[in-house]
């Protein structure tokens, strides 16, 4: 296993993407083995963990939070993942169905090793400086995407 070096490069925008989608391909080709894209796995989780069922118009919302993904692409992978019973109208709310648990619970298990390997090793005072940057990163381009009206 290697470890980060001590000169590694300081943190910055470039690294974090190449960092978000070095994982994000690891996580979808584990995706593409059950047919599914990142935005619905995103959707689909979304709908799973809220703490009350969404609406579609609250999931949407959610999801458009996460994914900064245009409503339109949204709602067509809302319908798709109804299309597929892997959510289904209960009422007004969105539910998981059994099919969708499932998905979302296989996915997890494909992932976890390549987790454990991706994140194991890296000290937890390392982790939490880095969660501590990422997070106060994410809240400044939050605001700058209000403030650009988006």
């Amino acid at each position: 296993m290697t470890s980060a070096s001590t000169t590694a490069p300081v943190a910055d925008a470039r690294n974090l993407a190449l960092a978000h989608y070095a994982a994000r391909g690891v996580l979808e080709h584990v995706l593409a083995r059950h047919g599914v894209t990142f935005q619905q796995q995103i959707t689909l989780r979304a709908a799973a963990t809220s703490e009350t069922p969404p609406t579609p118009d609250g999931l949407l919302v959610q999801v458009q939070r996460s994914l900064k993904a245009e409503p339109a692409g949204i709602r067509a992978t809302i319908d798709e993942l109804l299309e597929r019973r892997l959510l289904v109208a209960d009422g007004a709310h969105l539910v998981p169905t059994d099919a969708g648990r499932e998905l979302l619970a296989v996915v997890g298990a494909g992932t976890a090793p390549f987790s454990a390997r991706i994140w194991g090793g890296i000290p937890a005072e390392d982790l939490a400086a880095a969660g501590r940057v990422l997070a106060l990163v994410t809240e400044r381009a939050e605001a700058e995407l209000a403030a650009l009206g988006a």
